[in-house]
């Protein structure tokens, strides 16, 4: 989930992605060709109309062409994502439940919070899709330009901070930026984006720290957002004018959001193998890939095992980043 990488890291999963396409092209889909045999439930544990939500159903159309069955996409949004994840623990391993999701309700929110959930015993990791930067945008609340006067803002009297849901990234984001500036910088936790997005076009709070979507970009070139700094490991050719927050010197809260597809532990290895092959060739057609990548988000390659790996290193720095800034639940 934190991304601070140098060029060579870069070029590290440049090369992860295409090893990743070879592996998919091989004898894996074909091993286990005889899963699925039933309709597929797919978990978006947040509401419709997010990233989440659109990326999940556009991977979701074509998974059903490459898996020969139907795929249901049930949202079931809630407490920062994790009443999704605990709905898909607790379908008790039908072979047939998995979810879309950012890892933060897995590696983050735990920490935070008491879930329903063991996030690194119950939790099988799948495939992940892509990396997604955060955007930190101005509402018209807010009358300064940048980020520094936000941050001068708060230090003599307050600017409220929006985001999605407590104990998402963004929220954490805020909390970290909190901490190192030593300003009231009040966070703002929404459940979705279908009360988000109206509050923020109706200037109900100052900053707003969201992923990329469509209709997030719609309001930016409507002008009812303004991008003003951004979580990304550089700058992003849509936005070039927007420094990354490591630029502006706040490198902890410079975090970006990985998102993929998770499953209960109890599925079948045939069945991860499947679904992670099936997920990497669909990553390396171009229409999709270009449709993913035309919001600043990064797709990504990966076997299941290398997925797990992330999941339980961003488990670990995310236990620490809670303690060390002191971040308490609600």
């Amino acid at each position: 989930m934190k991304n601070r990488f140098s060029q060579g890291r870069r070029k590290a999963l440049s090369r992860l992605a295409a090893a990743g396409a070879l592996w998919a092209a091989g004898g894996g889909a074909l091993a286990s060709a005889n899963w699925p045999q039933k309709t597929l439930r797919l978990i978006v544990p947040y509401p419709a109309g997010g990233v989440s939500d659109i990326i999940a159903r556009l991977m979701a159309q074509r998974l059903a062409v490459a898996l020969g069955q139907s795929i249901v996409v049930d949202n079931r949004p809630g407490a920062g994502g994790t009443m999704g994840i605990d709905a898909m623990v607790k379908t008790g391993g039908d072979g047939n439940t998995f979810a879309f999701t950012p890892i933060s309700p897995i590696t983050l929110s735990p920490h935070l919070v008491k879930v329903g959930f063991n996030p690194m015993k119950d939790i099988a990791a799948v495939a992940p899709v892509m990396y997604s930067p955060v955007y930190v945008c101005a509402t018209e609340a807010f009358k300064g330009k940048t980020l520094a006067d936000a941050i001068t803002q708060a230090k003599s009297g307050s600017v409220t901070m929006a985001c999605l849901g407590f104990g998402s990234v963004g929220h954490i984001m805020i909390e970290q930026l909190r901490r190192q500036t030593a300003s009231d910088l009040v966070p703002v936790p929404y459940k979705g984006d279908s009360q988000l997005l109206p509050d923020a076009v109706g200037a109900q709070f100052d900053i707003l720290l969201i992923n990329p979507s469509e209709p997030v970009n719609a309001l930016i070139q409507r002008g009812k957002l303004r991008v003003i700094a951004v979580g990304s490991p550089e700058r992003l050719p849509a936005w070039p004018d927007a420094p990354t927050l490591g630029e502006l010197g706040y490198a902890d809260a410079n975090m970006t959001s990985l998102f993929g597809f998770v499953a209960p532990a109890s599925i079948s290895p045939e069945a991860v193998q499947r679904l992670n092959a099936e997920v990497n060739v669909l990553l390396q057609q171009p229409e999709l890939r270009d449709r993913v990548q035309k919001l600043d988000n990064v797709a990504l390659s990966q076997t299941a095992s290398q997925f797990g790996a992330s999941l339980r290193s961003a488990f670990e720095q995310n236990g620490k980043i809670v303690k060390q800034a002191n971040i308490k639940a609600e």
